[in-house]
Parts: structure tokens; C-alpha cells; sequence
């Protein structure tokens, strides 16, 4: 069964761990991948990891993508337009909450769009 991937970026790798740490409790299957840092795992981002993180997660039915701050949300813009994969949305939503509800949400085989709708409702 293919899901709709999910992406966690943040300018710490230690945030993106723990959130995926969190998830992994309750769903397994959704395939999440982490871009936290910089290329040297400083803090900061990377769009050569968020671009890595995007394509790793795209399992072929879209990709939620979910950041902390400032320039992680301009360097998940441009690794978005970058992307091969189709149907990448950018969620502006809490980092650790949005994830969660995704991917409880992707969990049930939801498409992107309704999983990002129903992710958007949520924190309205």
C-alpha cells in the first residue's frame, strides 16, 4: 500500500527526530522523512536535505510537507518547485501538531488533498 509521505523540517535535527519519534508511537506505515539542520547538522536548513527528504517521501500519491520557522518555510518553497514529485503541499500549520494529525489522516489512506484539508481544518 502506497500513502502520501510526510515531510518534517526544522533547524534542529533534535526537533524532527522527537517529532518523528512521537509519530512513530501510533503509526508506522506513513513514510516520514526528516530534514533537520543544515548539510553539517548545524542549526539551520538545507534545501538539498529538504529536496532529499521530498523525494525519499513520495511514495507516488504526495507529499505534506511541514516546517518550524522563517527560512525553513522559504527554503521548503524552493525545494518544492525543485521537486519531482507531484503533489507536494506545504502546510503552514504547528510543526509537531500538523505532522501528527497528518499522519493520522495519510494513515487511512487519505489522498493529499483531502489529508491536507483535513490538516488545514483542524488549525483553522
Amino acid at each position: 500500500m502506497a500513502y502520501v509521505g510526510i515531510v518534517l523540517i526544522s533547524h534542529s535535527p533534535k526537533v524532527v527526530d522527537g517529532i518523528n519519534d512521537m509519530i512513530r508511537q501510533v503509526m508506522k506505515e506513513v513514510p516520514i522523512e526528516l530534514a533537520g539542520g543544515t548539510d553539517e547538522n548545524d542549526i539551520g536548513t538545507s534545501i538539498d536535505k529538504i529536496q532529499t527528504a521530498i523525494s525519499r517521501a513520495d511514495q507516488g500519491q504526495g507529499v505534506l510537507v511541514f516546517y518550524d520557522i522563517g527560512s525553513a518555510k522559504m527554503n521548503a518553497e524552493m525545494a518544492i518547485e525543485m521537486a519531482t514529485a507531484e503533489k507536494v503541499r506545504l502546510l503552514d500549520v504547528p510543526l509537531l501538531e500538523g505532522a501528527y494529525v497528518a499522519a493520522v489522516e495519510c494513515g487511512m489512506e487519505k489522498e493529499a488533498d483531502d489529508a491536507a484539508e483535513a490538516v488545514m481544518k483542524e488549525f483553522k
